[in-house]
């Protein structure tokens, strides 16, 4: 398993990644015609503006298998907060196939060392409420519940919640 930085040149892959992954993982959770409607070509837009952000410090990493294929990638900003600096994960996806691999750990793993270059020391991560799997994958991993909020997908509203790392050096050291 190799990860490293994502290029404009993974744009794609990466679109693909998410919109398969919304389709699988969110199927249940919001309206089929928001999944249906999903495109990779504005989802390779989507990523691409993210990546390309020169208000925010954004960075997104690809996970590629023993066979040089994209199967995850993970997304992240650094948001400045009255002075104080804070890293949000704001996507992990891995392919269904690759799923209990130790991949999402790694990624997390990947982040945190990467913010804690740029001095972060602190992480959170938004999920839908509904999200079971993910939430529990960000609580085995010492994530804490913090707040609340809701999200629109079509004419449904869903409930998200964040879960927050104080000191993201316990994710660097769930790696090792």
């Amino acid at each position: 398993m190799n990860i490293r930085l994502a290029t404009s040149k993974d744009m794609k892959v990466i679109a693909k990644i998410y919109v398969d992954t919304w389709r699988t993982t969110y199927a249940g959770l919001v309206p089929d015609v928001y999944l249906t409607q999903l495109s990779v070509q504005r989802a390779e837009q989507k990523w691409t503006q993210f990546l390309n952000d020169s208000s925010q410090d954004t960075f997104l990493y690809v996970v590629l298998n023993e066979q040089g294929i994209t199967v995850g990638f993970a997304a992240a900003q650094i948001h400045a907060d009255d002075g104080v600096r804070i890293g949000e994960l704001s996507a992990l996806y891995i392919l269904p196939e690759a799923h209990g691999l130790g991949i999402g750990k790694k990624l997390m793993a990947t982040i945190a060392a990467h913010f804690l270059k740029a001095d972060v020391f602190s992480m959170l991560v938004w999920v839908m409420k509904k999200n079971e799997p993910g939430r529990a994958f960000y609580k085995r991993l010492g994530g804490k519940y913090i707040d609340h909020r809701q999200s629109r997908f079509g004419n449904v509203t869903v409930k998200d919640e964040a879960y927050e790392w104080l000191d993201i050096t316990t994710l660097v050291r769930h790696q090792n």
